[in-house]
């Protein structure tokens, strides 16, 4: 998946579904236990804001960690959260701006790097998986504002990459079939053979992350494992 390329319209069509909320709605719940709509528009900001802050640090020949520390990335959550529509919309515009200036501007040898999440390093992540890792912020949190926008209006290209990567959490469960009714395409999962789960590719990569009770798939022996969450 070319997640450079795919980003730009991904995020256009964030960006239009916020600034069509009314400005209520912001405060109302979105489909993240916990957050409401303004607490999902807060990350999505911040967090364009930290991946830009560590692509110009790499540029620059620096290593930024994305935040201060996890407790610091959630009090700026929730402090953004609060804000007044107006700032909401205008922090998520110039930030996606900011990110998609910094991958611009980012030289071909700076992509070898690492990308730490906090300063000690607990998870870290090469910076090559950092376009990709935005995509899924954009593709799976817009979809987690209940404002219209849902997985069914992921890109075929999209979903099949959530699924690709992200059934490996079901290794323990396996083994296991997984069938994406839509494309006539399985993954195994854990080793070969074993019991099957189908539905669409949207079905499954949304159940991947966490999402819904498993909302439209079928399983052979009739349960689904717990598939962790994103």
């Amino acid at each position: 998946m070319d997640a450079i390329e795919l980003l730009p319209d991904a995020t256009r069509s964030l960006t239009r579904t916020v600034d069509g909320l009314p400005d209520e709605a912001y405060a109302e719940p979105s489909l993240l236990p916990g957050w409401t709509r303004g607490h999902v528009i807060a990350h999505l900001a911040l967090n364009a804001e930290a991946l830009a802050a560590v692509l110009n640090g790499l540029a620059a020949g620096k290593d930024v960690p994305m935040y201060a520390s996890s407790e610091a990335r959630d009090n700026d959550i929730d402090e953004l959260a609060g804000a007044e529509p107006a700032e909401l919309r205008e922090r998520l515009l110039g930030a996606t701006t900011e990110f998609a200036d910094a991958c611009d501007r980012m030289p071909e040898q700076g992509w070898t790097g690492v990308v730490r999440r906090t300063p000690d390093g607990a998870v870290a992540f090469p910076v090559a998986q950092l376009p990709n890792r935005r995509l899924n912020e954009v593709e799976i949190h817009h979809a987690d504002l209940g404002s219209g926008y849902d997985r069914t209006m992921w890109s075929e290209e999209f979903a099949t990459d959530i699924v690709s990567n992200m059934s490996r959490r079901l290794d323990e469960h396996g083994p296991l079939t997984l069938r994406a009714s839509d494309l006539g395409r399985s993954w195994q999962v854990g080793g070969e053979g074993g019991p099957w789960i189908a539905g669409t590719v949207a079905d499954l990569g949304w159940w991947l992350t966490g999402r819904g009770d498993g909302d439209g798939l079928t399983s052979e022996t009739g349960t689904l494992p717990a598939a962790g969450s994103w």
